[in-house]
């Protein structure tokens, strides 16, 4: 069974930064494409950014620019940078597979950007 655990979540003023961290129990990680998704009150789960599996990385429009994705390989742990968050960007945020079928989803990380 696989295992995702996000963290590095929390409270944050506009212009503000935080670093999430995406924890994998899965072998291979690094064959799969990875992506870190969003889902905010009353609203459908988003994707927010990928990266394959030699590092191509691809964005969500209102993130471009702001936010960063990584992955460590030896560690099997993703990361998502986030500049200059708005209030917008308040959302759970939970990583997965970004190509075939879903890992069963963990818990998220929860992002609030208020004053």
């Amino acid at each position: 069974q696989v295992q995702l655990v996000e963290s590095g979540g929390g409270l944050v003023q506009p212009g503000g930064s935080l670093r999430l961290s995406c924890a994998v129990s899965r072998s291979f990680f690094s064959f799969y494409t990875m992506g870190w998704y969003r889902q905010a009150p009353g609203k459908q789960r988003e994707l927010v950014a990928d990266i394959t599996s030699d590092g191509s990385k691809s964005y969500e429009d209102s993130v471009k620019g702001r936010f960063t994705i990584s992955r460590d390989n030896a560690e099997n742990t993703m990361y998502l940078q986030m500049d200059s968050l708005k209030p917008e960007d308040t959302a759970v945020y939970y990583c997965n597979r970004r190509t075939g079928s879903t890992w069963p989803w963990g818990q998220g990380t929860q992002v609030t950007v208020s004053s």
